[in-house]
């Protein structure tokens, strides 16, 4: 991979990281937001069975996305990782060593196997 490839998987894998970082952001603004601020009553507390259901499901909601979006922080970060330490080896294959097509890393930044390697790793978890 050339260096001019090599720098554009960086800028990606930096938008990337400062997009999940600014989603994240927003998801901690929500949790920190009492339901008091949210729509003025004194209590925090809702009136009806129904509105509390719907509240706890809607913060269930947003810890699953949050949980998923800090699980993609993780990935992006390693592959910043790999790129900054060991460059000569970013973009090759974990398994078998082959280097990834360009189109995939622009599509999937911090892939860390080729399509071929992926496609038995998928196989394998459904069976």
């Amino acid at each position: 991979m050339n260096k001019k490839q090599l720098a554009h998987l960086e800028k990606r894998l930096l938008e990337e990281r400062a997009r999940v970082l600014k989603e994240l952001g927003h998801y901690e603004e929500s949790f920190s937001a009492t339901l008091q601020g949210a729509n003025g009553d004194l209590s925090s507390y809702s009136f009806h069975m129904a509105d509390q259901g719907t509240d706890a499901m809607e913060r269930e909601k947003q810890f699953l996305f949050a949980s998923q979006e800090g699980r993609y922080l993780w990935h992006v970060n390693e592959a910043l990782r790999r790129l900054y330490f060991t460059p000569e080896k970013f973009g090759k294959c974990h398994e078998c060593g082959e280097e990834i097509d360009f189109e995939r890393l622009d599509a999937l930044p911090h892939a860390r196997l080729c399509i071929k390697c992926k496609a038995k790793e998928e196989d394998g978890k459904r069976r």
